[in-house]
């Protein structure tokens, strides 16, 4: 039974959450850059006792048990990727997640090499 506050759409699709209403207004990470292709794991830690973590964010961590890029998550949450990125700068900056090690800077192969590669795999 929907109580009077939810809209439904149907049976299956559950109740309507606007996605502003899932990062409380807020449509930027603040000083958290993500791209589609950021590796992201969860460190293990648990939330403190004062966090509160929305069930997306409680599913993001779940995903990332395993390291997971940013348009998996986006994917496998069927939510905006605004939306995502938001929840998952919180989740970063409360230390709940992380980029894997062999994911940092210096360890990324250069722009050149991975040019040459997407030529050569065009080429074949």
């Amino acid at each position: 039974m929907e109580s009077p506050r939810e809209r439904w759409i149907d049976a299956d699709a559950g109740p309507l959450v606007r996605p502003y209403a899932l990062t409380r207004g807020r449509t930027k990470a603040p000083g958290i850059r993500l791209d589609l292709i950021t590796m992201l794991v969860a460190t293990g830690l648990r939330p403190g006792e004062r966090a509160r973590l929305s069930h997306e964010q409680r599913r993001m961590l779940e995903l990332c048990r395993t390291p997971a890029t940013l348009a998996d998550l986006t994917s496998d949450l069927d939510l905006p990727l605004g939306v995502v990125q938001v929840l998952l700068a919180d989740l970063l900056q409360q230390g709940l997640l992380e980029e894997p090690r062999s994911a940092s800077l210096a360890e990324r192969p250069s722009p050149e090499i991975l040019q040459r590669v997407l030529d050569d795999l065009r080429a074949l």
